[in-house]
């Protein structure tokens, strides 16, 4: 984080003037997609239009990049199958921002703005490649807005010390995971609303990729439309969202009462579910906070399930194919 934090962006995001474009173009595959929500959330907000497409799915539709498209790809190795593909065979933007840990990749050298993650060598489950990319992503939102990125980079260093302290908590999540192993069918749902929606979605995929239990991510109300069917007992339901939101006080309070182990990442619990704290404070501080308690939940499962946490049976980490 500290490299990242001290790592100077691009002097040409300033001059960017996002009026000019006639979209912007989010794309990334797996947490390089999911970790453009908050930035996705924070454009739409100001009134740009904007698409986040999967770089399976732009490849599928690849007119949605025009030649007056601003388009922001992410990903963490710069060789993700897809990412490449579009980069040979897509249609050129008008401008290619790049988010990337290896500015020797294809995507580092195709990139006309360049914004390196400096995220050094991943151990386990890909967690620090994904927080650099929040914190690079926020402060490169700041800047194409003509706010000042120091104010990010002041609310992250103001929360290391929370960091440092929630990383050496492993057995926060302990009971957790005991309790969930003690089911015939043991499953993970992260639930989130908001830009929280970003670990949750996160969350499940290195759950599943490293401890190899069923785990799935959702936004807010959606986890109703069919998902609800298989909580009860075996399930863990995860929240995480802004203290009080209603959509996620209300589903505590069924899930609990259908017998379904519930907790909460945040300031305070919904309903009555156990509780695993972060501190009131800037939105990516609470996103970096709480998704500490992910990565600890994670590498617990997979012991429980007699996995190293980030060993690939069938896949590998830089995912080439497509």
């Amino acid at each position: 984080m500290l490299a990242q934090l001290k790592n100077p962006l691009p002097e040409s995001l300033k001059t960017l003037k996002l009026h000019e474009y006639d979209r912007i173009v989010l794309t990334g595959m797996g947490s390089s997609d999911y970790g453009l929500i908050p930035i996705e959330r924070a454009l739409i907000a100001k009134g740009y239009p904007v698409w986040r497409v999967d770089a399976g799915r732009l490849l599928d539709m690849p007119n949605l990049v025009t030649e007056k498209t601003l388009l922001w790809m992410t990903s963490q190795s710069g060789m993700s199958g897809e990412i490449v593909a579009l980069l040979k065979e897509g249609n050129r933007p008008k401008t290619l921002i790049g988010l990337t840990n290896d500015e020797n990749s294809t995507l580092g050298k195709s990139a006309d703005i360049l914004i390196t993650l400096k995220s050094g060598d991943e151990a386990t489950v890909s967690s620090k490649s994904y927080l650099n990319t929040l914190i690079a992503g926020y402060r490169t939102l700041a800047l194409l807005l003509g706010e000042d990125e120091q104010r990010i980079c002041a609310a992250v260093t103001d929360t290391l010390g929370d960091i440092r302290r929630l990383v050496q908590e492993k057995e926060a999540v302990a009971r957790f995971a005991d309790t969930l192993f003690t089911s015939a069918r043991p499953r993970v749902a992260y639930i989130a609303t908001g830009s929280y929606a970003s670990s949750a979605l996160t969350g499940a995929l290195i759950t599943k990729e490293a401890s190899k239990v069923s785990a799935e991510g959702f936004i807010g109300g959606e986890f109703r439309h069919g998902p609800l069917e298989t909580s009860g007992q075996g399930m863990l339901a995860v929240l995480l969202g802004k203290a009080g939101d209603e959509t996620l006080e209300r589903l505590a309070t069924e899930l609990l009462a259908n017998g379904t182990d519930v907790v909460t990442i945040g300031e305070r619990p919904f309903a009555a579910s156990a509780l695993l704290p972060i501190s009131a404070g800037h939105e990516l501080s609470q996103l970096l906070c709480g998704f500490i308690y992910i990565e600890h939940l994670t590498v617990a499962l997979a012991r429980h399930n007699g996995f190293i946490a980030g060993q690939f049976l069938y896949g590998q980490k830089i995912t080439v194919a497509v």
